[in-house]
């Protein structure tokens, strides 16, 4: 998912580097927590676009305003607060969060609480997000995670490296920027004439399988594989789509739905056939948000249709500038919202979907959920 913004100033980017230096610069691990790897697009991204000459940013007010380590400072997080793998970390028992692997200085937190490779507007595929610039497409993530391995290899040597990646958690959540291109029509793949909707998630799920392989092949054992959201119901989605207050795209969530029920096959392939054996969890976030979303009175929301920062119309920019005339309208209780801007949920909606991914039953994540993953094999 994206957000449009190229208004960063090099102040505000000394702030972004002094605020990853204060945080993040120095290992920091509980004893009782093993290192994550986290790989995917916005919903994930800690701070990696930061870095790069890209226009899908989150380096400026008011993202991170209810980011607690960083004072509200923004940290290149797309959202008010945490995100979904934040708050799983902090359950887990993290101390501190992986850092962002374009960060500077954070090479030595490979051997303690791992890195974050996510970067906006990726995707599976390498075309997707050319329309923002710079990006980190997964297979570049991957690449990055075998500089690291390099890191801890040369730091414990090659049978306790072998060892400790294959204690650690991987978690992937990527997939929505290739389906919003999809429908924008903004990649090679599918430009001028669409491919079928068939076609296109087969061909997602065999690029992600390659790469899930490839990392099996770096010595990954535990995955959690996060499907696609209800991305239909976005703000944006449906303001491009010209879709009514509490409706949703049935093309675009129809799309989603086959293509999760692709991957899940292929995860129980994986966990079937894979040597050596290793574990693949798939996350059911479609249903986990759109119930969210149907039932948000239920879990104290007050508004599941509009974005809480930026607004419902190009080029939803959620911005704050020198005065109210220069700023983005911004709802005035953040936790009342399920979407933080025109593409993301605010830290309120990712505190259930992690809640969920943590504790829930197997219609939610599975085989196993992230807590009893956390223990497997230890």
């Amino acid at each position: 998912m994206y957000i449009l913004h190229n208004l960063a100033t090099f102040t505000m980017t000394i702030l972004i580097i002094f605020i990853f230096q204060m945080f993040y610069v120095l290992p920091f691990c509980s004893s009782t927590s093993t290192a994550t790897f986290v790989f995917g697009d916005s919903l994930v991204d800690s701070g990696n676009n930061n870095f790069l000459f890209t226009l899908s940013k989150a380096d400026s007010p008011p993202y991170g305003i209810d980011f607690k380590p960083s004072h509200g400072h923004p940290t290149g997080r797309f959202t008010n607060g945490l995100t979904i793998s934040d708050i799983v970390g902090e359950a887990l028992g993290d101390n501190s969060f992986p850092p962002p692997y374009l960060a500077p200085n954070v090479e030595s937190n490979a051997t303690n609480v791992g890195i974050n490779y996510a970067s906006g507007s990726s995707g599976i595929l390498d075309a997707t997000g050319t329309l923002f610039i710079g990006r980190v497409p997964l297979r570049e993530q991957i690449s990055n995670f075998e500089e690291s391995r390099k890191y801890i290899v040369n730091s414990m040597g090659e049978e306790n490296a072998k060892r400790f990646i294959k204690k650690a958690m991987f978690s992937i959540t990527i997939g929505s920027n290739d389906v919003i291109n999809y429908f924008q029509a903004s990649i090679p793949f599918v430009s001028n004439e669409k491919v079928s909707p068939t076609t296109f998630q087969d061909f997602l799920i065999s690029n992600l399988t390659m790469s899930l392989q490839r990392l099996h092949k770096l010595g990954a054992r535990k995955f959690v594989v996060v499907g696609v959201g209800p991305l239909g119901c976005i703000p944006f989605m449906r303001a491009i789509g010209l879709i009514s207050k509490g409706k949703c795209s049935v093309e675009v969530n129809t799309l989603i739905r086959n293509y999760n029920k692709k991957l899940k096959v292929e995860l129980h392939r994986l966990n079937k056939y894979i040597k050596p054996k290793a574990i693949f969890i798939y996350a059911n976030s479609y249903d986990v948000f759109r119930e969210i979303i149907l039932n948000h009175k239920q879990h104290g929301f007050e508004n599941a249709d509009a974005p809480c920062c930026g607004g419902y119309f190009p080029p939803f920019v959620c911005y704050k500038g020198k005065d109210a005339n220069t700023s983005s309208v911004m709802c005035n209780d953040r936790g009342k919202y399920v979407f933080w801007d025109a593409y993301h949920p605010t830290e309120a909606a990712n505190v259930i979907i992690a809640k969920k991914f943590l504790y829930g039953a197997a219609s939610v994540i599975s085989p196993i959920n992230i807590l009893h993953l956390h223990n497997y094999g230890s």
